[in-house]
C-alpha cells in the first residue's frame, strides 16, 4: 500500500533537500547578520509586533473609512432622478399632472362659456390639483438627493413636506375659492347659459380623473402588498405621501365632478341658480376635508411615529438573545417614511463574551510570553493599553455585526431600514 516509484521518490527527496538547503542558507546568513540566536529571536519578535501593528492599523483605517462613508453617504452622483418619474409614485404624479392640466384648460373654457359657479369650482379644483402635483414632483426629485454634512440623514422627508404644503394649497386655493364663488352665487345669482358643453367636459373629466385614480389605486395596492399591509393601513399611515395625495385628490375630483353635474342638472331642470351655487359650496367642503386629512397625516409623519409594537418587540427579543448582549435599555424605533427606520437602543454588552471573542483571534502563547516579560509598571501599562484598545475595537465590530443582523431582520418584516444606530451603554466590565 505504501509503494512509491523511483522517479517520485527521487523528485520528493531532491525537493525536500533543496528546501532544507535554502532554509539552512537563510538561517546561516541571518546569524551572520544578527550575531546570535538570541538577537535573531528578538528581531523576529520585533517584526511580528510590527506586522501585528500594521494589521491593526489596517483594521482601524477600514473602520474610519466605513464611518466616513456612513456620515457622508454615497458620494457617487445619482442618475436615477429621471428614472424616478418613470415608475412608482413619480409615474403616478406625472400622469396626474398631465391629465389635471388638460382638465383645467377645458373646464376653464366651459366656465367662460356658461358662467356656472360649479364649473368655476371644478376649474379651480383642477388648477389646484395641477399645482399641488407639480409641487409633489419637486418633492420627489429633491428626496433622492445625496446626504451631506448639513443633512446627514438625507432629504427623504421632502416628500412629506411637499405633501403638507400641497394639503395647505388645496385648502387655500381649492376650498377657499370654491366657497367664495359659491357664497357670491347665493348672494348675487346670475342666469346660466346652455350647459351642454359643460356636461360634455365634465364627462370627459370624469373619465380622465377616474383613469388617474385607478393608476394611483393600483400603485398603492402594489406597495401595500410588498410591505404586508392592507390598502387602508397603507393610506392611513401615509407610507407614500405622493401617491396618497394623488389618490385623495382624484377621488375628490371624481366625487366633485358627480356633485357638480348633479347640481348643474338641478339648475337646468328648475331654472334655479341656487343649486349650482350649492354645488360649488359642496365641492369646496370636499376639498377642505381632503386637505385636512393630508395636513394631519403628513404632520404626524414629520413628527416621527414609532413602528408597530410587535416589530419593536421582536427586535428587542432578537438583540436580547445574542450571547454578547447582557441587557437592552431605552429602545426606540422611529418610522422615518419611505422604507427608512431609525432604531436606537442602549445595549449592555457582556464584557466576558466580547473579550473571549477577541482572544479567539489572538495567539494565546504569544500573549502569555508578553505577560511573562512584563517587569515594570510602564510595561504593564503599555500591555494593558494595547489589548484594551483592541478589545474596544472588537466591541465596535460586535456593534457592526448587530446592525447588519438587525437590517436583515427588518427585511424579514418588510420594513427594509436604511438607518440603524445602536448606542452602547456599558462596553466592558
Amino acid at each position: 500500500n505504501n509503494f512509491i516509484t523511483t522517479v517520485r521518490a527521487m523528485n520528493e527527496f531532491y525537493t525536500v533537500s533543496f528546501t532544507l538547503t535554502l532554509v539552512s542558507v537563510s538561517l546561516f546568513r541571518a546569524l551572520d547578520v544578527w550575531g546570535s540566536q538570541e538577537a535573531l529571536a528578538r528581531e523576529r519578535n520585533l517584526r511580528k509586533e510590527v506586522e501585528k501593528e500594521y494589521q491593526e492599523n489596517i483594521f482601524r483605517n477600514q473602520k474610519l473609512l466605513k464611518e466616513y462613508k456612513d456620515f457622508w453617504g454615497n458620494t457617487k452622483p445619482r442618475s436615477r432622478t429621471r428614472a424616478t418619474f418613470l415608475q412608482g409614485p413619480g409615474k403616478v404624479v406625472m400622469v396626474a399632472i398631465c391629465i389635471n392640466g388638460l382638465n383645467f384648460f377645458f373646464k376653464l373654457l366651459a366656465w367662460v362659456y356658461t358662467g356656472s359657479a360649479s364649473m368655476f369650482s371644478e376649474a379651480i379644483h383642477s388648477l389646484a390639483d395641477t399645482c399641488n402635483q407639480a409641487l409633489l414632483a419637486l418633492g420627489i426629485s429633491q428626496s433622492v438627493r445625496n446626504p451631506d454634512a448639513v443633512h446627514p440623514y438625507g432629504f427623504s422627508n421632502m416628500r412629506y413636506i411637499a405633501s403638507l404644503i400641497s394639503g395647505v394649497g388645496i385648502f387655500m386655493m381649492g376650498a377657499g375659492l370654491s366657497w367664495y364663488h359659491g357664497i357670491m352665487g347665493l348672494l348675487h345669482p346670475q342666469p346660466i347659459e346652455s350647459l351642454l358643453w359643460a356636461y360634455c367636459i365634465l364627462a370627459g373629466s370624469l373619465v380622465s380623473e377616474g383613469a388617474t385614480l385607478l393608476v394611483a389605486i393600483n400603485e398603492i395596492k402594489k406597495s401595500a402588498h410588498e410591505q404586508g399591509l392592507s390598502f387602508y393601513e397603507y393610506v392611513m399611515q401615509s407610507r407614500d405621501p405622493s401617491t396618497n395625495v394623488v389618490l385623495l385628490e382624484d377621488a375628490a375630483a371624481v366625487l366633485g365632478v358627480v356633485l357638480a353635474a348633479g347640481c348643474m342638472g338641478l339648475t337646468s331642470l328648475t331654472g334655479n341658480p341656487y343649486y349650482d351655487s350649492l354645488g360649488s359650496l359642496g365641492v369646496g367642503t370636499l376639498l377642505g376635508t381632503v386637505s385636512a386629512f393630508l395636513i394631519y397625516t403628513n404632520t404626524e409623519a414629520l413628527l416621527g411615529r414609532s413602528i408597530q409594537a410587535e416589530h419593536v418587540q421582536k427586535l428587542t427579543e432578537f438583540l436580547e438573545s445574542d450571547p454578547a448582549v447582557r441587557a437592552i435599555h431605552d429602545v426606540k424605533a422611529t418610522d422615518m417614511g419611505l422604507s427608512k427606520v431609525r432604531f436606537k437602543a442602549e445595549v449592555d454588552f457582556d464584557g466576558r463574551v466580547v473579550t473571549r471573542s477577541y482572544l479567539e483571534k489572538q495567539d494565546i502563547e504569544q500573549i502569555l510570553n508578553d505577560i511573562q516579560q512584563v517587569k515594570t509598571p510602564e510595561e504593564l501599562e503599555n500591555f494593558m493599553l494595547k489589548h484594551g484598545e483592541n478589545i474596544i475595537d472588537t466591541l465596535g465590530a460586535e456593534v457592526d455585526r448587530l446592525e447588519k443582523e438587525l437590517k436583515v431582520k427588518f427585511i424579514d418584516f418588510s420594513l427594509m431600514p436604511k438607518i440603524i444606530r445602536i448606542l452602547s451603554k456599558d462596553h466592558v466590565p
